[in-house]
């Protein structure tokens, strides 16, 4: 059986509906004042901006505890790895994050591709955990 046209937005749609980026909103460079504006909040909002009619959910969470690399981002999808990245630019890299996580929500295997994904994310990784349930196959 085929899908439709119609079908095949509704299963797209379906599918990044399942993806979340989630954005460390506490995140500061070591020379940003305590007190000052969080470049992390200003990544959360262009994150959240940039997702508008994507489908992929943006959270703001209070911390990622990736204070080395700030700024942070993590996303993950069902059934899927989940990745955690560092040494995001608030005014650049929101678009790269949301690209990352439809790749995500795509991947037939759960593993964010390397190919087609945004460089940031490609240098900017930190870790990626399995997802629940995952059990390694042994020889």
């Amino acid at each position: 059986m085929t899908l439709t046209g119609i079908d095949a937005d509704e299963d797209e749609a379906a599918t990044l509906a399942a993806a979340t980026v989630y954005v460390c909103i506490t995140c500061r460079r070591p020379d940003d004042p305590e007190d000052g504006p969080r470049p992390g909040l200003a990544l959360a909002r262009a994150t959240a901006q940039a997702a508008q009619g994507t489908g992929v959910a943006v959270c703001q969470v209070q911390c990622l505890a990736n204070c080395s690399r700030p700024c942070s981002a993590a996303m993950r999808c069902d059934g899927a790895w989940a990745y955690v990245f560092g040494g995001l630019e608030p005014d650049r890299d929101a678009p790269a994050l949301i690209e990352g996580a439809r790749l995500l929500a795509r991947a037939q295997d759960g593993i964010l591709p390397w190919r087609g994904r945004p460089e940031i994310l490609k240098r900017g990784l930190i870790a990626r955990m399995p997802p629940i349930g995952f059990e390694e196959e042994r020889e």
